[in-house]
């Protein structure tokens, strides 16, 4: 069904989409935390003619609605844990929670899951697919869609196909935007810890000095990228934070280093990672010291199906806008690991909301939601 056969009917849904963005938006929660949160989507569920509710990853929660069994099964996900900014906005349905806020558009992402939930009770018997809801927790910290996949939350049902949906706030409202392969980079957190031994300043051939070392490490990382990787494929190193030294006079005995790697290819990344560890190798050949090489948090590339994504461009019709990859990252790109799936940025960009995401002034009009809902509503087959 094309989008704009549904836009009218989800416009009907809009104080329904308000009520709970708002609802959700005055209690967010950081990542694992997500009591509150859970506890609101469990009782929003409840009253909904639901085959199934499930708790997954802790704080996360499943429904699934049972079509009438000659369809697929297609899974909808939307993330719901915040951000530990302090709000700026000024409005009645300001963060209750100091120094916590859905800068981030997940408050969105849960009342539109919820709403299409509301949408699906009120067409059960009309279902030929099988729907499964996610709200998946943690999103912003150490990926909740890998644990929710590793508890089985794609099985029993088994998934065929998975769409998820981002608010972006430079997408003009009305708008969806989306693209076939990598839309969003792969990310990788890491830490280099360099082990060196201190001597005093005036004797450095008795030490081994952790701040040379890492300061080689740093200019040989950014040649790795540069000299290394495919010149048509897009990659990137960042260190952010450094950490060295005592005393002005003391050779440092350890350095610590952190930063991230950004690039759309996963088959990259792996790549990267290996020359990576070939110049750690370098650098303890050539200063005498040891390095401790972290990986702390690690999203793959979300890489959208392309035969999904055409299924996805026809349905929205001039609600559609292509999309350019982003270097920011989502862990939605877990779930594209075990099954074909399409991730979309819904539009929130008007006169009176254009701050960025992640920003103390994220805000945005909930009509913004509704194309959202229709879209998810067009994909579901029914008889």
């Amino acid at each position: 069904m094309k989008i704009h056969e549904l836009e009218q009917e989800a416009l009907s849904y809009l104080d329904m989409l308000r009520g709970h963005r708002r609802a959700l938006h005055r209690i967010p929660e950081v990542g694992e935390q997500e009591y509150k949160t859970q506890a609101y989507i469990l009782d929003a569920l409840k009253r909904l003619k639901t085959d199934e509710v499930r708790v997954f990853a802790g704080t996360g929660v499943r429904a699934v609605f049972r079509g009438n069994g000659k369809g697929r099964v297609l899974a909808f996900r939307a993330d719901i844990d915040a951000l530990p900014v302090r709000e700026e906005n000024v409005c009645d349905y300001v963060s209750q929670h100091e120094g916590c806020m859905h800068a981030c558009g997940h408050d969105g992402h849960m009342a539109n899951l919820l709403t299409f939930a509301a949408w699906l009770s009120a067409h059960k018997e009309e279902l030929i697919d099988d729907v499964v809801l996610l709200f998946q927790p943690a999103e912003e910290t150490v990926g909740g869609a890998k644990r929710m996949i590793d508890e089985g939350a794609l099985e029993n049902p088994h998934v065929d196909v998975i769409y998820g949906m981002h608010m972006m706030p430079d997408i003009p409202k009305g708008k969806i935007a989306a693209c076939a392969g990598p839309i969003m980079a792969q990310t990788c957190e890491m830490d280099f810890v360099i082990h060196g031994k201190s001597a005093h300043g005036a004797t450095p051939h008795l030490g081994c000095d952790a701040i040379t070392a890492m300061g080689h490490l740093i200019t040989l990382l950014q040649t790795t990228v540069a000299r290394c990787v495919d010149p048509c494929q897009q990659a990137l190193i960042t260190i952010g934070k450094v950490r060295a030294g005592e005393q002005r006079n003391i050779l440092a005995a350890q350095a610590q280093m952190e930063g991230i790697v950004r690039t759309f290819s996963n088959q990259v990344y792996e790549a990267l990672e290996m020359r990576i560890r070939d110049d750690l190798k370098g650098i303890e050949a050539a200063f005498g010291t040891k390095v401790d090489f972290i990986k702390r948090v690690y999203y793959p590339c979300v890489e959208n199906d392309p035969v999904e994504f055409e299924r996805v461009r026809d349905v929205l019709g001039d609600r559609f806008m292509p999309a350019k990859p982003r270097m920011t990252a989502e862990d939605f790109s877990y779930y594209q690991l075990s099954v074909p799936g399409v991730f979309v940025f819904c539009g929130c960009m008007d006169e009176s909301h254009q701050a960025p995401l992640h920003a103390s002034a994220f805000d945005f009009d909930e009509e913004a939601l509704v194309p959202g809902l229709a879209f998810f509503a067009s994909l579901v087959a029914m008889k």
